[in-house]
């Protein structure tokens, strides 16, 4: 039966995560809105919950943030419109389940239970279900058992009839077999490629009037961009590691501490393939030795692969007393046993011998000093950070800072690109990037411990470089562009001619073959969209093409269709489509979502969504 009470928009995968991770969100400050205001928006009469809203959304910043690493504010997650989308989903689930209601399609009472014992926030330690768990969940949710329940019989309700609005869902076979032959049709096509010998003759020195055309026809491949002149004062582990003193003893310390690092045994690579018996172990063994069988081949009649074998390098005592000695007694790769292992009788394959390694103190003294060294440096550098921040708040500026500290004083003209010096660290560019006239330094940390403080000078617009600064690039750009536009002009006077000759070498070239390719293949030339004009060609029709330095007359010789005898074409096949019937159910699930939508009519309380959105930092 159809409830007649107001539904909540939910879903019953959403609540399973919900019940998941509801503890944890807690500590993210998720208010539960209390008053009279409960929805942000319906469908009808079926609401979409204030506290669900709220939550949905923190989830998604959540989600953002363990992807990005990063913090991500509201006003951020609205300008991506991630608060809209939240909504928008809310309100299709409200549609289904709207739609439910009206229908009068409901779930009974064991429905709901089986979906209740899926949820595995609610078992107890025994795997089964615990109702203390269960009623501990949903106090901490802020929801009881009756609202729980009835909202996860609307939730499968809903399921139901989205099941039934998609499921046999199937795509027309024209379809399918007009994106497999995009995809997986092939080419074949004869080639011949120009380069700057094919027109040597022609060559011309430019005149001066040519090249200040060139120059003044091209004037943004001449002009420096919009740059920064900033000073800046900076320090990092690096500057310090000479000056910091590092005792013998922390450097013996250090030393023993990886001493698995510097005193190595020897090491052998093994594989170890275990038996069930020792009669079968031996009688695989004597099957090896009288090569009736590769080890290859023993492996794979157990049903594992290589793989499955491999210990990786392996020390004598790994390996255990007999084992160890037995294996560690070849003198070259090789196969023995059966011997003992922790997993029954098993022959043991020696790949190779790696040489016990030993480091002295004293060879390992100069690495070992540079590492307490640099680790002394980057605590000394945030020791200092505090008495930096002091000066600059007293109003110290950037040449003073460095007059008072340790920092080393510089100057740059900074651009986007810029990787010279302090320019190649991240937190300086984002720095220079935002940095403003005007602004207060400030103590900014570098990723390698360092730390700096910038000020902006000036901002130097974009310039156009002299004619006469820029002369030998001018010549060697004009040159260039010539090359190419006599090696195009060649390309098309040969392709007319390509057209009518049976083979590229009565044109006297050389042709280059390339069978059997496909859209996405990748054939070494300077000319990007080579095989966007192949598949645009029809059967012996030619094409010239442009490159850098290059140039191209390429003619088809061959279009094969897809091969539906080919395993891999027929999966390629099957995976199109279940794509696009996919594509095609959800499409008529948001239209029929649409539909109901327009037909109920949509509610939206700005006020309420204001007032979640007041709660986000």
């Amino acid at each position: 039966m159809a409830s007649g009470t107001k539904g909540k928009a939910s879903n019953i995968f959403v609540w399973i995560i919900l019940v998941l991770l509801i503890i944890g969100l807690a500590g993210f400050g998720v208010t539960n809105f209390g008053g009279s205001v409960n929805a942000v928006a319906a469908v009808g009469d079926t609401e979409v919950d204030i506290n669900e809203y709220a939550r949905e959304l923190q989830s998604e910043l959540r989600a953002v943030e363990a992807q990005t690493g990063q913090q991500m504010t509201l006003a951020q997650a609205t300008a991506f419109g991630m608060d809209r989308a939240v909504l928008q989903r809310l309100l299709a689930r409200a549609a289904l389940e709207e739609e439910t209601r009206r229908i009068g399609l409901s779930v009974g009472d064991e429905v709901v239970a089986r979906q209740l014992l899926e949820i595995p926030a609610f078992r107890g330690l025994d795997g089964t279900f615990d109702r203390e768990a269960y009623a501990f969940t949903l106090r901490q949710s802020g929801l009881n058992e009756s609202e729980f329940e009835e909202n996860l019989r609307t939730d499968t309700a809903a399921a139901l009839l989205q099941a039934s609005v998609v499921n046999g869902v199937a795509a027309p076979e024209a379809l399918t077999d007009a994106i497999l032959g995009f995809v997986a049709e092939k080419r074949s096509f004869e080639m011949i490629r120009l380069t700057p010998a094919d027109i040597v003759a022609a060559a011309v020195e430019p005149t001066e009037e040519e090249l200040r055309t060139h120059y003044a026809e091209n004037e943004a491949a001449y002009t420096l961009p919009e740059r920064k002149k900033i000073t800046y004062a900076w320090i990092t582990p690096d500057m310090l590691l000479d000056t910091v003193e590092v005792d013998e003893d922390s450097l013996r310390a250090l030393y023993q501490e990886r001493i698995e690092q510097y005193q190595r045994p020897e090491r052998r690579l093994v594989e170890r393939l275990v038996f069930a018996n020792e009669a079968s172990a031996q009688a695989a063994m004597d099957r090896f030795n009288a090569n009736e069988a590769t080890f290859e081949e023993l492996v794979e009649e157990r049903g594992l692969e290589l793989a499955d074998i491999d210990l990786g390098d392996v020390t004598r005592d790994d390996l255990g007393n007999e084992a160890g000695e037995a294996v560690f007694g070849l003198i070259a790769p090789g196969v023995v046993g059966p011997l003992p292992s922790s997993l029954g009788p098993a022959l043991y394959r020696m790949n190779a011998i790696l040489a016990a390694q030993e480091t002295s103190f004293e060879e390992a003294r100069d690495e070992l000093r540079r590492e307490l060294a640099a680790d002394r440096a980057r605590r000394i550098i945030a020791d200092s950070i505090s008495s930096v921040d002091d000066l600059l708040a007293g109003g110290a500026t950037v040449e003073e800072l460095a007059e008072e500290t340790d920092l080393e004083l510089g100057t740059l003209e900074w651009s986007p690109g810029s990787k010279e010096g302090i320019a190649a660290y991240a937190a300086f560019d984002a720095a220079a990037a935002a940095a403003q006239q005007g602004d207060f330094a400030e103590v900014v940390e570098l990723e390698d411990g360092g730390i700096f403080a910038l000020r902006l000078d000036e901002v130097i617009a974009p310039t156009l470089l002299p004619f006469e600064e820029v002369q030998d690039s001018v010549y060697a750009d004009y040159k260039r562009a010539l090359e190419n536009r006599r090696l195009a002009e060649l390309a098309e006077d040969l392709a007319g001619r390509f057209a009518n000759a049976a083979t590229a070498s009565e044109l006297g070239h050389e042709a280059i073959l390339e069978e059997g390719l496909t859209r996405d293949a990748f054939v070494d030339v300077s000319a990007p969209d080579l095989m966007m004009r192949v598949f645009d060609l029809a059967l012996g029709e030619t094409a010239a093409l442009a490159g850098d330095g290059e140039a191209y007359v390429v003619k088809l010789t061959a279009i094969t269709p897809p091969d539906l005898g080919d395993e891999a074409v027929t999966a390629l096949r099957d995976a199109l489509n279940a794509q696009s019937s996919e594509a095609i159910a959800q499409d008529l699930l948001a239209a029929y979502i649409a539909a109901i939508q327009s037909s109920a009519g949509i509610t939206l309380n700005q006020a309420a969504v204001n007032a979640v959105h007041a709660q986000f930092p």
